[in-house]
């Protein structure tokens, strides 16, 4: 009995482990302390297994739906592809619109939209491959076909956009014009690299009198101004630029601002200086709302000057003023050249100059008429021959 009393005893103390520091009870409460400790490391670790788990199972089926994204994408677009073989190279993308001509076959259904084009971020105000200063020239001959091969990003019809940014206006650039090829030649060589590095979205429109009758500048601008826009209504700036006249250093943004632009402030003509304050020829500048607000420009100026003192007093009177560059800057060179045959003096300028106020309601672009006989795009422009008539025998009243 003694000893299964004992045993008894020695076995009591297990349940709350009462005793003296290094007796059996202080060894049952080590064994404790110790299984609770492994407990907690159990646990810990069967939730980190948990954890893992979970995210494999995570990353497993995000890879298994993009590698399904993957092959659906190209099982979807490969019909399509098989129905029109040359949907890309017969596409004219001389044309803002332009589609591919239908094969006759409906078109298979795809899956998923096409990709989107990249949004370019905004051109520049300070274009970064400007040069400056130019060295022109009019003594190496010029034929078309090299001009075509300097400028290999021009589309058809003389249309260019920067291919890495959005430029903040689409630019008209017109161009009166009768029988001077030669100079225009020249003015493409030259032109078209300055509007590129200018990081401009522009098209070229020549407008072509037909005909011998006198020349009247101020008409086929408005002319080429209406027909531009039917080709692009999203043009907002407008540059009017004679053929013979070329700028010396391409820091002349040829751009719109919030007054009218006179770009041709110092031509070598008149000793790079500008000839009289009140001076608007050559090549200028206005926005969609500026010309509009002017009534467009005067369709009554038959020969040689006047339309654009006319188009300055026009300015004037809407409370307009007039912008230039730094005469350091907007400095050009001109083609010499004889008087055109045609285009003589108009002897009732000063008269029509006086009168701008009485007459610019009803003599404008409100009241153009003309008769458009060919539109032909060329590589690096378009041209649009029109017969603006012929002018009167006698001076209109007013």
């Amino acid at each position: 009995m003694a000893v299964y009393v004992e045993e008894q005893r020695l076995c009591l103390p297990a349940a709350g482990c009462p005793g003296p520091l290094g007796g059996p009870a202080a060894v049952c409460g080590m064994s404790r302390l110790l299984g609770g400790t492994l407990e907690r490391v159990c646990k810990a670790v069967l939730l980190l297994c948990l954890l893992h788990f979970l995210v494999a199972v995570i990353l497993y089926f995000d890879v298994y739906a993009q590698h399904l994204a993957f092959f659906s994408r190209f099982s979807a677009r490969g019909p399509a592809r098989a129905l029109h073989p040359a949907a890309s190279s017969s596409t004219n993308f001389s044309r803002p619109n332009a589609t591919a001509p239908s094969s006759g076959l409906p078109e298979a259904p795809s899956a998923r939209p096409g990709p989107t084009a990249p949004v370019l971020p905004p051109c520049p105000e300070s274009p970064p491959g400007l040069v400056g200063r130019l060295l022109i020239e009019f003594t190496s001959p010029m034929p078309l076909e090299r001009v075509q091969r300097e400028n290999p990003g021009v589309l058809l019809g003389g249309r260019y956009a920067p291919p890495d940014c959005m430029p903040a206006q689409t630019v008209a650039v017109i161009i009166p014009f009768r029988h001077r090829e030669h100079h225009l030649r020249y003015w493409l060589h030259y032109l078209h690299p300055i509007l590129r590095r200018q990081r401009l979205r522009y098209g070229v429109y020549v407008i072509n009198q037909h005909g011998e009758d006198t020349f009247n500048r101020a008409k086929l601008l408005n002319v080429g101004f209406l027909e531009a826009l039917k080709e692009d209504a999203t043009y907002d700036c407008f540059i009017f630029s004679d053929v013979d006249l070329v700028p010396m250093d391409d820091r002349n943004l040829y751009r719109c601002g919030d007054q009218p632009r006179h770009f041709a402030i110092a031509m070598d003509k008149f000793g790079f200086r500008l000839p009289y304050a009140g001076y608007f020829g050559g090549v200028s500048g206005l926005s969609k709302a500026q010309f509009l607000r002017i009534n467009g420009f005067p369709n009554e100026y038959w020969g040689w000057g006047g339309e654009d003192d006319d188009i300055f007093n026009r300015i004037s009177l809407t409370g307009m003023k007039i912008s230039r560059p730094d005469i350091r800057i907007g400095r050009y060179r001109m083609i010499k050249h004889d008087r055109d045959k045609h285009n003589e003096p108009n002897p009732q300028r000063f008269t029509k100059i006086q009168n701008t106020k009485l007459t610019m309601k009803r003599d404008g672009i409100g009241s153009v008429r003309y008769q458009v006989l060919e539109v032909s795009r060329q590589p690096l422009f378009t041209n649009i021959t029109v017969d603006i008539g012929r002018p009167p025998s006698w001076p209109p009243r007013g």
